[in-house]
């Protein structure tokens, strides 16, 4: 596909749209964020029992309770979210995706970061903005079906559990995502 400046165009639209419109989310207030937060982690234990689990076995854990995104050509995507530790939170962040190729549509859906190593946790805690990439592990559940039995106990640093998707897009994926810490 030739990138095009109509595209291009099109596309960066697109991506400040998403984050102009905040994702449904409402305020930046910290405590907005925390309840969509706790809302997201009790539809995906009673959902998908295993990730309590990989929340058990983990150093921390990443919440996005709602990333959009949408795309022509040229797409992105946006959400905001919390990181808690011992079940605490300890930080805020936001999630930018940008992306190219044959795409249209939207989609949005929730997602979950298992830091199951102190280190790989750190790593993130102390970047000053992390990007997922090869280092994380995939579980996506089908259907309301249980996650598999070797996700809980894989050696992988991070695990990354993606679920509630809606919307005209196929699939959700979290390479070339971009994490940043943020003040609510």
């Amino acid at each position: 596909m030739t990138l095009t400046r109509r595209n291009m165009a099109l596309g960066l639209g697109a991506t400040s749209l998403l984050a102009a419109c905040g994702n449904g989310i409402g305020s930046n207030g910290g405590a907005t964020i925390d309840a969509r937060v706790n809302a997201t982690l009790n539809e995906m234990y009673n959902r998908f029992p295993g990730t309590q689990t990989l929340r058990d076995k983990s150093a921390g854990i990443l919440v996005m309770p709602l990333v959009t995104e949408a795309g022509f050509g040229l797409g992105g995507g946006y959400g905001r979210g919390a990181l808690r530790v011992g079940g605490a939170t300890v930080d805020y962040y936001s999630v930018t995706k940008a992306s190219g190729g044959f795409q249209i549509g939207a989609s949005q859906y929730a997602h979950v970061l298992f830091f199951m190593t102190e280190e790989a946790l750190l790593t993130f805690r102390r970047s000053q903005g992390w990007a997922a990439g090869a280092n994380v592990e995939y579980a996506i559940p089908d259907g309301g079906e249980t996650l598999a039995a070797e996700t809980t106990t894989s050696l992988a640093p991070i695990i990354a559990v993606i679920f509630g998707q809606a919307g005209l897009r196929l699939g959700a994926t979290l390479e070339g995502v971009k994490y940043t810490r943020i003040i609510p």
